[in-house]
C-alpha cells in the first residue's frame, strides 16, 4: 500500500526500539509531526484507558446476563491491556465498595516476566491517575502475572500451547494463536484443573488470529 517500512534488527523486547526513535527524529527533522505509538500502545500516555473503560462494560454486561465473574484471565506482553483492566476494576472497587472484587490474572507471553510485570504496574498506575485514582491505589499485589505458560520464548509455542489451541478449536470452534491466546488459554485451562481458578472466569480474547498465517505447519513442534 505504499507504506515506508523500516525493519528493527534488535530481538524481541518490550522496550522502546532504537529504529523507531531514529524514525521519529528523522520525521521531526523534516518538519513533520509524527504521532509515536509504541508496541501495543504500551507506554503511550493513554495506552491503558481503553481497557479501563472495558472494565465498566464488563460490569454492565454482568448485570444484563445475571452473572458475576470472579476472575479475568488475559495474556500479558507489553502490558497496556492488563494494566487498563487492573486500573478499571480498581476504580469500580472504589465506586462500588459492596461489590465483589475481581482478580485480573495475567498469563505472561513475553518470557520476560520481570520486565512485563514492572511495565504493567507502571502503566496501571499512570492510568489510575487519569481516571480519578491515585498512583498508590494500585499495588504490586494487584498485578498477578503467572509466568508458567510462556514456553520459554516469545512467539514460540510448546506442546501445551498446541494442545490448548487444538482443544479450543475442536470443542468450540474457538480460534486462538501460538503467540498470545494459545498460551493464555493453556494457562487458564491448567489453572482451572489445578483448582487455582474455581469460580466464574472471564477469558479475554485479544485477537491474534492473523499470526496463524506464520504458523502454517501447525503442530510440528509437538
Amino acid at each position: 500500500m505504499g507504506a515506508d517500512v523500516r525493519m528493527e534488527d534488535a530481538g524481541f523486547g518490550i522496550e522502546h526500539k532504537e529504529t523507531l526513535k531514529k524514525l521519529r527524529e528523522e520525521c521531526e527533522g523534516n518538519g513533520e509531526r509524527p504521532y509515536y505509538i509504541p508496541a501495543g500502545a504500551s507506554d503511550h500516555p493513554l495506552g491503558g484507558l481503553g481497557f479501563a473503560r472495558w472494565a465498566f462494560e464488563v460490569r454492565e454486561q454482568e448485570k444484563e446476563m445475571g452473572v458475576v465473574f470472579d476472575d479475568v484471565v488475559v495474556c500479558a506482553v507489553t502490558g497496556s491491556t492488563m494494566a487498563g483492566m487492573v486500573a478499571g476494576f480498581k476504580l469500580i472497587e472504589k465506586l462500588y465498595p459492596g461489590e465483589k472484587k475481581k482478580r485480573v490474572i495475567g498469563i505472561d507471553g513475553s518470557a520476560k516476566p520481570v520486565e512485563t510485570k514492572a511495565q504493567v504496574l507502571r502503566i496501571a498506575r499512570n492510568t489510575a491517575v487519569k481516571i480519578g485514582l491515585k498512583e498508590e491505589d494500585i499495588t504490586e499485589e494487584d498485578v498477578i502475572l503467572n509466568e508458567d505458560y510462556h514456553a520459554g520464548t516469545y512467539g514460540i509455542p510448546d506442546k501445551a500451547t498446541w494442545e490448548a489451541i487444538e482443544y479450543a478449536a475442536r470443542m468450540e470452534a474457538f480460534i486462538t494463536d501460538p503467540v498470545y491466546e494459545g498460551k493464555s488459554f493453556a494457562g487458564m485451562v491448567d489453572l482451572i484443573k489445578k483448582g487455582e481458578i474455581t469460580g466464574n472466569v472471564l477469558y479475554a480474547h485479544l485477537g491474534g488470529q492473523l499470526a496463524l498465517n506464520a504458523y502454517s505447519r501447525i503442530g510440528e513442534t509437538k
